[in-house]
């Protein structure tokens, strides 16, 4: 068997919901290995035309938030409305072995059982921003094998979890009570981001501190100018753990769509997103070009930068002009 036909019979199951199909065409565009580099592009041209047909949700969040809690409440609500799902969810990397040190299909079992839902955790490494290297082609993929809903949930560390915005048509916080001033738990860099804040572990004794941060965010994104033209982002509670609320975020969602459609905003948004993706493959391309071939100088002119030898702007001229002396 060629390798052409190699990759139809691979998007053939994965379109066919062959699910370890799925699994494995994502770990070939994941790899790093030159050889399955040519593969995994002829994978994902294969792939775009079936592709678009979901709604990407972006999910990201303070430590602690329940972020994965939320996403295997949400996911398995709509999976009882008969809806696939998918979900991406990004780990932080392991400084041994490189893969993910969480691993969310542990942590979401209910959601993992269903047959109609897909989780795929993978490793940051990195990549800034809490996405993963490939996201956006696991994206695609996901979208080939039919999954209506694909949620990305970022790996959540501090306030840079931001990338996912670029790559996702709806952007959810989620926020907790108890996590400092309600000022400063969230930065007004991501606030001017989303489109929606869920305040979630609304239940028990801490059901009136979740409402009353809601009414305290909700202010807050009164005031802001909204990330999505035509759309004022909203503040939300829930409570992933007894399942309340996630039917109202989910009929938020799709309203969101509903009135980005309509406008025309949605689609302008998916055209912006392919050229991130084309852009940040771009600076990854000409990075990794460029490092090849200056393999025999890079190590010495590091050195001198690190010596304090050289200057960062110097070396950088050394390098882009291409001097031979190092």
């Amino acid at each position: 068997m060629s390798a052409f036909e190699e990759i139809e019979t691979l998007l053939h199951r994965v379109r066919s919901n062959h699910r370890a199909s799925l699994a494995r065409a994502i770990t070939l565009i994941e790899s790093r290995a030159p050889k399955h580099s040519k593969f995994a592009e002829a994978l994902i041209e294969a792939a775009l035309p079936f592709t678009g047909g979901a709604i990407r949700i972006g999910i990201t969040g303070v430590p602690g938030a329940g972020k994965s809690t939320f996403t295997e409440a949400l996911g398995m609500y709509l999976c009882g409305l008969g809806k696939k799902v998918a979900v991406l969810a990004v780990d932080p990397t392991s400084s041994i072995h490189g893969g993910s040190i969480l691993g969310d299909k542990t942590r979401m079992e209910g959601l993992s059982r269903e047959k109609n839902a897909f989780i795929r955790p993978s490793p940051s490494g990195t990549t800034p921003g809490g996405v993963a290297a490939r996201t956006r082609e696991a994206m695609l993929l996901c979208e080939a094998a039919g999954y209506e809903v694909i949620i990305v949930e970022t790996v959540g560390v501090g306030q840079g979890e931001t990338e996912v915005r670029t790559m996702t048509d709806c952007f959810l916080l989620l926020q907790i009570t108890g996590a400092g001033d309600g000022l400063q738990a969230i930065k007004k860099g991501v606030l001017e981001l989303v489109d929606a804040i869920i305040i979630n572990k609304a239940d028990g004794a801490n059901t009136v501190r979740a409402q009353q941060a809601c009414g305290e965010y909700a202010r807050m994104l009164e005031v802001l100018q909204p990330f999505t033209e035509g759309w004022q982002p909203q503040a939300l509670t829930c409570s992933a753990l007894e399942k309340k609320g996630v039917d109202a975020v989910w009929e938020l969602i799709e309203a969101f769509e509903v009135n980005t459609q309509k406008s025309g905003v949605f689609e302008r948004r998916r055209q912006t997103q392919n050229l991130d993706w084309f852009q940040a493959r771009l600076k990854q391309s000409v990075m990794e070009a460029f490092r090849q071939r200056e393999v025999a100088r890079l190590p010495k002119i590091e050195a001198a930068v690190s010596n304090g030898e050289l200057s960062v702007a110097g070396a950088l001229k050394k390098m882009l002009a291409k001097e031979d002396r190092f």
